[in-house]
């Protein structure tokens, strides 16, 4: 039994617009097709295209997309897609993926997410625990991978390939074989869509996402249409983005954020340009010039990281000029937090500072960016600071798959740095004795599906869901997270430590890091494990007499160990005697998403990296 103290946040100062909430949508499908008839004619999405002269976008309106998404949802039930039977989706994030999703929704049936670099044994497990009928494939790849698994996923019987030849058989048809067989459904069902739509109800299930549990199989979050029109709806309310934004996509669409991001636009009637390769994003926001976009901490930190350090190698008068812009801009962050505006002089120098050098800084964004949403793990203040300096700011965010990804957001006109913001409106949230943020309203899941057993470990008797994340609401109801629960590790000597505090301090510090590994359960003393990041250490090679060496020959340089050692040095002045790091080994190469190191969402699998460098770090205690 968990108990909790009284605090609740309520930030009754803030502007809501409740008949948004009240009167949102039944289901997923609902909102589509209430969109699609309010907005027929604007753009609802961007998506790149290849032709003879490279490659350009395009844009569907919601008629166009309504066509599509009808024809996939009709070619479902076709199939024999049953209302609520799970369509699986193994993918990464394409314009296809958003028009599949919505297939199924229309269909009245529910989407289980799989991540195209999930390995086959979890991708059998996750598609047979969920009872998949039917997967669309991205790829020949995922097809595949599919395929040498078909004995152990026996109740799947279609796969659905967006890009390549299908081939002869009949386990496996093509996207434009499937929309065929929706249309020639359609011309003798006109109202099957609309009925399965109908029929859809916010208690139905919507979606299945599989989360890492702790025996070592993920666990399916179910998450149920009321979930999702809430999320939308409850973010529409807070009167951040309107239907004249322009979204830039490249989450992971198998990640509730993604989900979250597809939702709200069927909402507001905004328009989301799709593209999941994250080496585009940087060309891509210079060609969309979108007004929002949301990215994961190492997103931001990679692009200040390098815009600083070109302007430390450019060094001279651009440099001076380069921070003097920046502690302008910081003095008018500090303002806006606080709800002023800047005035006199410092207005003065704002206004010459933003003609100089934040407009060209935003300029790289493609010029047009309002701000940014942070999720997924916990953003530098230092480095969230310096984007709203430039005039982009960055609301981070915070939630849970769990709890339909998006629980706490700061808005555009009151959030503080180093929060996570105030609830969504609807959502209530109270600090247990021990540290533990409890949350509790629509966007919580229904439940792990087929797992009684974990349902009775997360939630209360009162129905609160149990995050697993410590945390401390502020005088004014702003949420900060500490750490994760199962993340805080003492010392020998009895000292509590928050790793993901430290590694986010440091990566504002270092502009040369991509990860840094905090680690020392029951030791003397904390240590580390430290990557570079590739470009930026590339780049700093070069000026240091070892251009051309390779990534692991530039890490194992002596020169590279007394770079890292001065920026480590830095961190320890900032950090408790017992918190800071007395050692650290730098690896010959980056944590990466395919070597299961990180998440699809770019966050630290911190017990994987431990046991896969177990050797590494037992040897700063021998």
């Amino acid at each position: 039994m968990v108990t909790a103290s009284p605090q609740i946040a309520n930030p009754a100062a803030e502007p809501i617009d409740h008949s948004i909430i009240e009167g949102r949508a039944d289901s997923v499908a609902h909102l589509f097709r209430n969109r699609v008839a309010a907005t027929p004619n604007a753009g609802a999405f961007m998506y790149a295209v290849q032709g003879p002269g490279g490659e350009r976008w395009e844009t569907d309106t919601w008629t166009q997309v309504d066509t599509i998404v009808r024809e996939i949802g009709a070619g479902l039930i076709s199939l024999g897609v049953a209302a609520e039977d799970r369509v699986g989706i193994a993918s990464g994030t394409r314009y296809e993926w958003a028009l599949a999703d919505l297939g199924v929704m229309v269909a009245g049936a529910a989407t289980t997410t799989i991540y195209p670099t999930t390995m086959a044994d979890d991708v059998a497990y996750i598609v047979s625990d969920s009872g998949c009928v039917v997967v669309f494939a991205e790829n020949a790849a995922q097809v595949e991978k599919l395929e040498s698994i078909r004995e152990q996923i026996p109740a799947v019987t279609k796969v659905v390939l967006f890009d390549g030849d299908p081939g002869d058989g009949d386990w496996v048809i093509s996207l434009t074989a499937l929309r065929e067989a929706g249309r020639a459904y359609l011309a003798d069902h006109p109202n099957a869509v609309d009925e399965r739509i109908d029929g859809t109800g916010p208690e139905k299930l919507s979606t299945i996402i599989y989360t890492s549990g702790t025996t070592g199989r993920p666990k399916g979050v179910r998450l149920l249409h009321r979930s999702w029109t809430y999320e939308a709806a409850a973010t529409a309310a807070m009167n951040i983005i309107d239907e004249n934004d322009l979204q830039y996509l490249w989450l992971p669409l198998a990640h509730s954020m993604g989900k979250v991001l597809l939702t709200l636009p069927m909402e507001v009637g905004c328009c989301t340009a799709i593209d999941g390769r994250i080496d585009k994003i940087v060309d891509n926001l210079a060609v969309v010039q979108p007004t929002f976009m949301g990215a994961a901490p190492r997103i931001f930190e990679k692009a200040y990281g390098r815009v600083k350090m070109m302007m430390e190698e450019e060094g001279g008068l651009k440099l001076k000029l380069f921070n003097w812009a920046g502690d302008v801009g910081r003095e008018v962050s500090e303002l806006r937090e606080q709800g002023k505006n800047p005035s006199g002089l410092l207005a003065g120098k704002y206004a010459i500072a933003d003609k100089i050098i934040m407009s060209k800084i935003r300029d790289r964004f493609g010029g047009r960016v309002r701000f940014f949403i942070s999720g997924s793990a916990a953003l530098n203040q230092d480095v969230a600071r310096w984007f709203d300096a430039m005039g982009m700011q960055v609301a981070e965010g915070y939630g849970l798959t769990e709890t339909s990804a998006a629980s706490f957001v700061n808005r555009t006109k009151a959030y503080r740095y180093g929060s996570v913001g105030w609830p969504l409106p609807g959502t209530e949230v109270k600090i247990a004795e021990d540290g533990e943020v409890l949350l509790r309203g629509p966007g919580v899941m229904e439940g792990y599906h087929n797992n009684p057993a974990a349902n009775a470990e997360v939630f209360t008797s009162d129905g609160w869901f149990q995050t697993g994340d410590i945390g401390e609401l502020d005088d004014r109801g702003f949420l900060r997270i500490t750490d994760r629960k199962k993340d805080l590790f003492k010392t020998s000597g009895g000292k509590y430590i928050a790793p993901s505090a430290i590694e986010s301090t440091f990566k504002g510090i270092c502009p040369f890091v991509s990860q840094l590994v905090v680690y020392g359960n029951d030791r003397n003393f904390v240590s580390a494990l430290v990557t570079m990041d590739p470009d930026a250490i590339t780049g700093w090679a070069a000026a240091n007499g070892m251009e051309g060496k390779s990534y692991a020959e530039i890490s194992a340089s002596p020169q590279c160990r007394e770079l890292v050692q001065g920026y480590i040095d830095q961190l320890n002045a900032g950090l408790n005697r017992w918190e800071t790091i007395k050692k650290f080994t730098i690896l010959d190469r980056d944590l990466t998403v395919d070597d299961g190191e990180l998440t699809p969402s770019l966050k630290l699998k911190r017990k994987v990296v431990s046991e896969k460098y177990q050797d590494l770090l037992e040897a700063h205690y021998s």
